[in-house]
């Protein structure tokens, strides 16, 4: 910083503080009878000398001193943006520009010039400071009300009324840094905003838009893409699609014509097979009618037996009268023969 920024903040530190400064030189020739305009007790003198001294403690981080020292600092703020700069250079198509924002640039440079903490609080504090100091001063002029004569308790009362009146004086100091404080805030936000723009417009050219990166964005997009169908369209052209499909007809044929030969095959080994069940169940149906004619055979040979066996029982009982018994020997011998008939039948059947 030169002796020229240098005065120049040192001025603006005069310039802020100059009206409360005036406020309390006020006050102070009023409490030492310098003026005789305001009665002023000790304790409200002391309370807003406090005040007093606890602004000036803030003033350094108001926006107006802030923006003196960027300033006063404005070819060192150059450099270090500058180098920010290309420290974030980005090559596009031949263009290399950088990608850092000057306003992100400024407003974080800012934050190491003042404390924003106290920026945001200082408005605030001060009138609950006045607030504060108004109570203090109350309560030390509080009088004694346990007074024995009227002549005292009229001291004690007027005692009070004049610490009240006298108190409020914290109150008003402290609105007035407050609004004071507001005051040259705005201002210097106004001039910082109006430099952070002049920076912007000195180094636009060197810094890429947000349009610039998008557009470069979606051409690289593009790009891609178009890289991406022409590798696709290499790798499966219309020539390869044909041969492949050929390749895959080819064998489909194949497939059909071996698969057509096979079922060919299955078809005549199953035409074979449904002759051979046939002649089998031609074989089965003829063994089925030799055992059915075999079963009836040996039916008529036992009924055969049987009939023999009742007429050797009738010859034995011969004793029954000849008549009956020559009927009934003529009766099963019939039946003898028409068993032998169906016998000679069945026998015929099973030779055939």
């Amino acid at each position: 910083m030169d002796s020229n920024s240098s005065s120049n903040c040192i001025g603006r530190y005069f310039l802020i503080i100059l009206i409360p400064f005036i406020f309390i030189i006020f006050i102070g020739a009023n409490y030492f009878s310098i003026l005789n305009m305001l009665n002023i007790n000790s304790h409200t003198f002391y309370i807003l000398i406090a005040i007093f001294f606890i602004f000036l403690l803030f003033i350094p981080h108001n926006a107006y001193i802030a923006q003196c020292k960027i300033k006063s600092q404005f070819d060192r703020t150059k450099n270090e943006l500058e180098k920010s700069l290309e420290n974030t250079s980005l090559t596009i198509n031949n263009k290399t520009k950088s990608v850092l924002s000057v306003r992100d640039f400024l407003e974080n440079y800012f934050r190491g010039i003042r404390n924003d903490n106290f920026a945001k609080i200082a408005s605030s504090i001060f009138p609950m400071l006045g607030i504060l100091g108004t109570f203090i001063a109350i309560a030390i002029s509080m009088p004694d009300f346990t007074v024995n004569n009227s002549k005292e308790l009229d001291f004690e009362i007027s005692k009070l009324l004049s610490g009240v009146g006298t108190a409020f004086y914290a109150s008003i100091f402290g609105i007035f840094l407050s609004l004071l404080w507001i005051f040259f805030e705005r201002i210097g936000l106004s001039k910082i905003e109006k430099l952070t723009v002049s920076l912007e417009d000195i180094y636009s050219k060197y810094i890429w838009s947000k349009q610039e990166l998008l557009k470069f964005k979606y051409d690289q997009k593009s790009i891609r893409d178009n890289e991406l169908i022409n590798a696709l369209k290499e790798t499966f052209n219309l020539d390869f699609i044909r041969s492949v499909n050929q390749e895959h007809l080819n064998s489909y044929e194949k497939i059909i014509e071996t698969t057509k030969s096979g079922l060919e095959g299955i078809e005549k080994s199953l035409v074979l097979q449904s002759k051979n069940l046939q002649r089998i169940a031609n074989e089965l149906k003829s063994s089925y009618d030799s055992i059915e004619s075999r079963e009836a055979l040996e039916k008529n040979i036992a009924e055969f037996n049987k009939s023999a066996k009742e007429l050797h029982k009738l010859l034995m009982s011969f004793d029954t009268g000849l008549d009956g018994a020559l009927k009934k020997v003529d009766a099963e011998l019939s039946s003898s023969l028409r068993e032998l008939e169906d016998i000679v039948v069945s026998i015929k059947n099973l030779k055939d």
